[in-house]
């Protein structure tokens, strides 16, 4: 798993992505990205349409919001981010944060920015 490629998340500060299992791995219905978020990281405000999130986070704690609502997540907690649903996420800590994220393959994975950058 740690041989995945890692590239930076777009629009975001500190954040980086590695794809786990997908396409390229013969599973067809899932994929499974593992994110890590460095202190002062963020991802800004986005949605996905058609695309729900199952998220684990394994290490840390970070801030996240959905839609109105803002949570505090650390190692342990299980997420679930409904399709549509406005998401952020912020390590206002001083330790890495990593999470596994689960989305369904087969829909168009289509992100709609409502902020321009993480700055």
């Amino acid at each position: 798993m740690d041989e995945a490629a890692t590239r930076e998340v777009e629009r975001s500060r500190g954040a980086s992505i590695q794809i786990l299992l997908g396409p390229d791995d013969n599973v067809p219905h899932f994929a499974t990205r593992r994110f890590t978020l460095m202190p002062g990281g963020r991802i800004p405000c986005h949605s996905h349409d058609t695309i729900e999130h199952e998220q684990v986070v394994l290490e840390g704690e970070m801030t996240l919001g959905l839609d109105s609502d803002v949570h505090v997540v650390k190692a342990g907690d299980c997420v679930f981010i409904p399709a549509g649903t406005t998401h952020w996420y912020e390590n206002r800590g001083e330790e890495p944060v990593r999470f596994l994220c689960m989305v369904p393959l087969g829909a168009t994975y289509q992100t709609t920015w409502l902020e321009n950058s993480a700055e």
